[in-house]
């Protein structure tokens, strides 16, 4: 079995606090799921502080944290691990998965709806009583430690016949529904987060509301916390407000040029 080292541990923790703005329970109901050992799923909008959310109970549980932004391609063997050849000997190698179990670290599997249905199919037995992760290729079954944590995300908006969370792998989970925040606090977050001033985030948070207005409508989604940050860190470092938001928002929603002829319209209107 592969000991984890204590410098493995600590290079996965995250050392200062995140700045999080909590917003309807999600910390007590994470903390709550957490102390009883239940896995939680976040569901919400691209860029809306589902990262940033786990970074910060990360931090406020003490624990290390493993991220894997999931894809098309990634396997159940890029999740739990691998022989690999090195130096004319064989080697075993952990992937995240059995890292984070070793470890008692919190699991984060990002928009986990991206990743092949057959690869999902290993976490059922973290996320339920067994709280186990069966290593295959080495005949090895560990037991998750009381401290170990399993979190997903996905983005429903994004929901499809191809792309759809399985009933057999979510309700497994505790959920928690994430959503941009209200306007005023939203442009409390852009604010401290870029150090631009207080007028133009909200200038900056008016404009994503009507962006957002137009989803369903030519957009997928509209801009995004996350964007709105960008901007407000290209406008504090001199670019000028059109500049910015034409390149981190309206450039980053769409390359459809009506919609973007139509976004660029909106940000003329605000700035």
């Amino acid at each position: 079995m592969n000991a984890p080292h204590r410098d493995d541990a600590a290079s996965l923790m995250i050392e200062r606090e995140p700045y999080y703005q909590p917003l309807r329970g999600e910390v007590a109901m994470f903390e709550a799921a957490w102390n009883n050992r239940v896995p939680v799923l976040l569901k919400g909008p691209t860029g809306c502080g589902k990262t940033r959310f786990m970074e910060y109970m990360a931090w406020r549980l003490a624990r290390p944290l493993v991220t894997v932004a999931c894809h098309d391609d990634l396997t159940a063997a890029d999740l739990v691990g691998r022989f690999l050849i090195t130096a004319n000997e064989t080697v075993w190698v952990d992937g995240p998965m059995a890292r984070a179990v070793r470890l008692g670290a919190i699991l984060y599997l990002d928009e986990i709806v991206e990743a092949r249905k057959d690869t999902t199919v290993v976490i059922h037995p973290l996320a339920d009583d067994r709280r186990t992760l069966f290593v295959e290729k080495k005949g090895e079954v560990l037991k998750a430690p009381p401290e170990f944590m399993l979190a997903i995300s996905y983005n429903p908006g994004y929901q499809s016949v191809m792309k759809e969370l399985k009933q057999s792998t979510r309700q497994r989970f505790v959920a928690i529904d994430f959503d941009y925040p209200p306007a005023e606090t939203e442009s409390l977050i852009v604010a401290r987060e870029s150090g631009i001033g207080a007028d133009a985030a909200a200038r900056l948070v008016k404009l994503a509301h009507m962006t957002r207005n137009l989803k369903g409508n030519g957009l997928d989604e509209g801009a995004s916390t996350r964007l709105l940050v960008h901007a407000a860190k290209l406008m504090a470092h001199g670019v000028e407000p059109r500049a910015a938001c034409s390149g981190a928002i309206a450039l980053a929603l769409t390359d459809e040029p009506e919609m973007l002829s139509a976004v660029h319209e909106l940000v003329s209107a605000v700035f």
